[in-house]
């Protein structure tokens, strides 16, 4: 029998069901979020999977970020909820622990690489040069974020990477906006885009899920 003054196991991440295989293959658009009230987070969430975007990333660029990815785990099971901005390895069990499926970072480092790998789910790293693609490739990586996309060369620079690194597969973020998201989803190496058009910040401060969910209605129908 466990005694009653024994100390509690230490917490495990939260699971709150099953990561997916493939970041890139959940949606046409993964809105970029980002949250400063954490009880805007599962309205906001609600809003984005009844328009058809289930995946959502919240992006770790403010304090709110870890409660608001915990509330939709808990409270939106539709909603596939990742962790973005991830810039160290403690970004990545603060994510993990959170209840984040899958992990996005802007760039990456070998310590931050290492943490991504071993947290057991999905996750989508940075890169903007061909040499940084080269580096993932030959860690056997496949499925990248192009950022900032278009200050990066945009659809022209991925077109031309299509050829001689055909196994690379990404999802362009930044600067990607409704009439320029269907140029890179056209593209054989893109799988998906990322952005914050369908999050205007009026309508985050009306607390507009409506308007919200059909301008996630809108991305979703980008489908190829």
């Amino acid at each position: 029998m466990t005694s009653a003054a024994s100390s509690p196991a230490p917490a495990s991440p939260k699971l709150s069901a099953s990561p997916p295989s493939s970041v890139l293959g959940l949606a046409p658009v993964i809105p970029v979020v980002v949250l400063h009230d954490a009880a805007d987070a599962v309205p906001l969430a609600r809003a984005l999977v009844a328009g058809g975007l289930p995946a959502i990333e919240v992006t770790l660029r403010t304090p709110a970020a870890p409660d608001a990815i915990r509330a939709i785990a808990d409270e939106v099971p539709d909603a596939v909820i990742g962790a973005g901005t991830l810039l160290t390895p403690e970004h990545v069990e603060a994510a993990r622990a959170a209840g984040a499926r899958f992990l996005v970072s802007p760039g990456w480092s070998p310590r931050l690489l290492g943490a991504m790998k071993d947290s057991g789910v999905p996750f989508l790293p940075g890169v903007s040069t061909t040499s940084e693609v080269v580096t993932l490739l030959d860690e056997g990586l496949t499925e990248l974020k192009f950022f900032p996309a278009e200050a990066a060369g945009g659809t022209a620079y991925l077109k031309s990477l299509a050829a001689p690194l055909p196994q690379a597969r990404f999802c362009p973020t930044g600067g990607i906006g409704l009439a320029s998201a269907p140029s890179y989803l056209a593209l054989p190496n893109v799988g998906c885009v990322g952005g914050t058009w369908m999050l205007p910040a009026d309508a985050l401060a009306a607390k507009d899920w409506d308007r919200v969910r059909q301008l996630a209605r809108e991305a979703a129908a980008l489908a190829v």
